[in-house]
């Protein structure tokens, strides 16, 4: 699938760029461990120069595995010697600082990549052998209301946050009500038997062309019919649980969701007023359960909403920049700044987000049509 890299470039793309953007910069005449390394794990910055095409890094059978570890290990021992001495001064820090984060978001890459690989086999392939949590009675949707406002979404610049969750602004905010839960794979079977995948009045217009040309009639790694529905999931295939929570949906799955369920998808600053005084509580990586929970019965704060782990919620908001939104200099201005097209934005984490990289600020985002990253939804209301 052309989203997803193998195992091997995820390890030397996040290696290539601390080399890239640390060590370089430290040393006009620092020597690349490789040469054609540049080119082979460089993966959009086309200001540093010419990358490998993204669909056929799968095809890369060199370097071996074990060539890629000694290229980490080269490019670690030399970070690490250059901090011990002292050499990372004030400007380089925050770029130090983004490689780290941007080396967490390769850890998610990996687990969700590698889920889309193994489930490309008959063969009943797992990750890990996570036992399931206990079936919960699923309790009806509650709502929670807010009152509209003037309110201020974006992160205040007292911690790390990438630059498009920056500057801080003021947003207008109408009275709404958020639902309690995430959507069930019960509740989103119940859209399917009654023709969700049939009726064009619930679906975008984009959405219905791609579901007619890819054959769509239920959420990634779904199989079977009926009450002999299967899931294939990190820990292995199997029967599909009505109590979780659905994900592997696209935007367009979720909005037509919504639609049908007579609500609709929250905006990203409505998802943010919600979440914002939340503690991170929930279903992140550190559970090592690598799947979607049931609420737990006896939640409190964020994790009695699920606002945040388990799916990555779709909002209805573009990704679009914030009012004063300027990149940063340089290359590193085209870590998200030129992605702010064509794609829609999610809120929360997933079970395979680290719990130390999620904020109620952070602001992942996909093409509408994407399905191999663990996204679900809430729903909202006006009013």
């Amino acid at each position: 699938m052309t989203d997803t890299s193998p195992v091997k470039w995820h390890l030397a793309h996040t290696t290539w760029f601390f080399e890239t953007f640390v060590l370089e910069a430290l040393n006009d005449d620092y020597r690349p461990f490789h040469p054609d390394f540049r080119t082979l794990f460089n993966s959009y910055y086309h200001s540093v120069g010419s990358q490998h095409p993204r669909p056929r890094r799968g095809l890369l059978t060199r370097p071996s595995l074990e060539h890629v570890f000694q290229y980490r290990e080269h490019v670690e021992q030399a970070v690490t010697a250059a901090l011990e001495r002292g050499d990372v001064g004030e400007p380089l820090q925050p770029v130090l600082d983004l490689g780290l984060h941007h080396e967490q978001q390769h850890q998610e890459l990996i687990l969700t990549d590698v889920k889309n690989l193994f489930a490309q086999t008959c063969l009943e392939s797992a990750y890990a052998n996570a036992p399931e949590t206990a079936v919960r009675p699923t309790a009806p949707l509650a709502w929670k209301s807010f009152a509209g406002d003037i309110h201020r979404i974006g992160n205040d610049g007292s911690g790390f946050a990438f630059d498009n969750e920056l500057p801080r602004h003021r947003v207008v905010i109408e009275p709404f009500s958020l639902a309690d839960r995430l959507i069930t794979n019960g509740e989103y079977c119940e859209f399917i038997e009654a023709g969700g995948y049939r009726d064009p009045i619930l679906w975008l217009s984009d959405g219905w062309a791609i579901l007619a040309e890819r054959g769509w009639d239920s959420p990634l790694y779904w199989s079977g019919e009926t009450d002999s529905r299967r899931v294939f999931t990190l820990n292995g295939s199997r029967h599909l649980r009505r109590d979780e929570p659905v994900t592997h949906l696209s935007y367009f799955e979720a909005d037509a969701f919504a639609r049908w369920a007579g609500a609709r998808l929250p905006t990203e600053a409505e998802w943010e007023l919600a979440a914002g005084g939340e503690l991170k509580e929930g279903n992140f990586v550190e559970s090592k359960l690598f799947h979607p929970r049931p609420r737990p019965e006896r939640a409190t704060g964020a994790e009695a909403m699920q606002l945040f782990g388990d799916v990555w919620e779709w909002t209805r908001s573009p990704f679009a920049p914030y009012p004063g939104y300027r990149p940063p200099a340089g290359a590193l201005g085209e870590y998200n700044g030129k992605f702010m097209a064509n794609q829609m934005t999610l809120r929360g984490g997933s079970c395979a987000t680290p719990r130390s990289h999620i904020r109620a600020t952070y602001r992942n985002f996909f093409p509408p049509d994407a399905r191999w990253q663990f996204s679900g939804l809430r729903l909202a209301k006006d009013g």
